[in-house]
Parts: structure tokens; C-alpha cells; sequence
């Protein structure tokens, strides 16, 4: 992000420090709140790793340099105030030290996102303990025909004026378009970017 302006930030109203609150870019959760000098924040644009300053060890800390569980930066974003940062990023392992995915317990997460990983991990598991997996090896064709049939499914369910159908059919037209983007090779996280760049307008 070579075009983010570290020197637009207020460095001065908290000691040099600004907090940094995580979330997994691809659902949401809060996974951490680190704290973060220039010079960290510099290194995370840099390297791509995100990267704090540790008040205890008064260092520069790579998250994950011991444990391997790192974070990839995706985006940064300051508040309105420029005193705090929002960054998004993909961690590889759990975030926390006790283990946990999350340093916040039951941090909640955008359900989308959630079942999106299930179907990118399902994607490369057992064929036979998996209807996914199944979806994926009938290849895209078969998925696509499974989306509309869904499709069609749900807007008979609206018509019919059945509500619990319709909330069903309406969840299983969602799963199978995530399965067709995955056979795509996308993800969740594009489509809701559309959105959001479409709720802007």
C-alpha cells in the first residue's frame, strides 16, 4: 500500500503508539488489538506481515515470528480522528497465544465468510465423506445447473408464500453459489466487495 501516508496519522496523542485492530479479511472476526509505531506500520506496508511494536519488549514484533501463526496483510485503514488502524489480513494458524482463532471469545464473524473457507477446505478433502466435494469433482457445469436449480426453487418457495421453505431454499442457493465461485476460483470475499462498492453508490 505504497500510497497510505503514515505521516497523515496522530502519532502525538498517544505516545508515539497507535492501537491496531485486526480482522480476518476474509469474514470479519476480530482476531487481535496490537499496538503499532511508524516503524511497524511501515514494515507491515513494506513486507506484507503485519508487524507491531511491543510495549513489554519495547521492540518491533512480527506476529507469529515465534509461532509461525502470521498475519498477511490485506488492507490498512485509519479512523476518523488518525489515531487508530483497521487492519485486515489472512492469518495462517490462530491468532491468539492461548490457540484460539480469535483473542476475543465468540468474536462474532460473517457467517458467508465462515462457510466459504468450509467449502475451500472441502474442496480438496474426502470425495466420499463430502457432498461438496462431489459438487466440485461433477465439475462447473453440474454446479451451475445446481444454482439454478436452487434458483428456481427459492422463487417458488417466495411465491407460495411459505416462509420457512423459503428460507431454506434461499440458504441452499447461497451455499451452491459459493461452491460455483470456488470452482471459479474466487472467493466470498470479492462478491461482497462488489457489494460494498455498490452500497457506496
Amino acid at each position: 500500500m505504497a500510497d497510505f501516508d503514515i505521516e497523515s496519522l496522530d502519532w502525538d496523542k498517544q505516545g508515539g503508539l497507535l492501537p491496531a485492530i485486526v480482522q480476518d479479511a476474509a469474514n470479519l472476526r476480530v482476531l487481535m488489538l496490537g499496538y503499532m509505531s511508524r516503524a511497524s506500520l511501515a514494515v507491515t506496508l513494506e513486507s506484507g506481515q503485519v508487524t507491531f511494536f511491543s510495549r513489554s519488549k519495547q521492540r518491533l514484533w512480527v506476529k507469529g515470528e515465534t509461532s509461525g501463526n502470521t498475519l498477511a496483510m490485506v488492507s490498512v485503514a485509519m479512523d476518523c480522528d488518525a489515531d487508530a488502524l483497521l487492519v485486515q489480513a489472512r492469518p495462517q494458524g490462530p491468532t491468539c497465544h492461548t490457540g484460539a482463532v480469535s483473542c476475543f471469545v465468540d468474536a462474532p464473524a460473517d457467517v458467508l465468510g465462515e462457510l466459504d473457507r468450509v467449502i475451500a477446505r472441502r474442496k480438496v478433502g474426502d470425495a466420499e465423506a463430502s457432498y461438496t466435494r462431489k459438487l466440485f469433482d461433477a465439475g462447473i457445469a453440474r454446479i451451475a445447473q445446481k444454482v439454478g436449480e436452487e434458483g428456481v426453487e427459492t422463487a417458488l418457495a417466495a411465491v407460495t408464500a411459505d416462509d420457512a421453505a423459503l428460507c431454506g431454499e434461499a440458504a441452499d442457493l447461497v451455499y451452491h453459489l459459493l461452491v460455483l465461485l470456488q470452482a471459479r476460483g474466487l472467493a466470498w470475499d470479492g462478491a461482497r466487495a462488489e457489494l460494498a462498492r455498490r452500497a457506496k453508490g
